[in-house]
């Protein structure tokens, strides 16, 4: 039986958010770690209250996580407070899948974004991802581009 508790992070869990950061790079990616621009963004972010991260435990280990980086971009008619949200690094430790861990951390993230008054929400999904994000309500962006490097 799950004895599960949960936890908004703060500075004081820099490392461990670091640490699951790059474990979501390497699980998603195959990307490099950036293990040192990752401890900056936290510094930053949790010192402008521009991001909100979700810690699930169960007893002493980390189920899941998720988080949501907050961010300001000119209005527009579909947004007009130009103010969006962007849905990152939503893990569930393998032993924990599909027992509702991502779920429950996907309702507090948007939670999170409404509270603040943001509706504009986005995330990349992940082929494993995106039958919850759908499931949801998430849908497929259809005109946005991106240029790559």
């Amino acid at each position: 039986m799950l004895n599960l508790t949960e936890q908004k992070a703060t500075l004081a869990e820099l490392e461990l958010l670091v640490a699951v950061r790059c474990r979501v790079l390497r699980a998603a990616n195959q990307l490099p770690e950036v293990e040192s621009q990752t401890r900056t963004y936290y510094q930053k972010a949790f010192a402008e209250n521009t991001h909100t991260a979700y810690l699930l435990w169960d007893g002493e280990t980390l189920a899941g996580t998720g988080a949501v980086s907050y961010f300001q971009v000119m209005p527009t008619v579909h947004n007009p407070t130009g103010r969006k949200a962007y849905l990152m690094n939503l893990y569930t430790a393998p032993q924990y899948r599909r027992q509702g861990i991502a779920t429950r951390i996907l309702t507090r993230l948007v939670e999170d974004a409404h509270r603040r008054g943001v509706t504009a929400i986005s995330l990349e999904a992940t082929a494993m991802g995106r039958p919850l994000y759908e499931k949801f309500g998430f849908v497929p962006m259809e005109h946005e581009m991106e240029l790559p490097e």
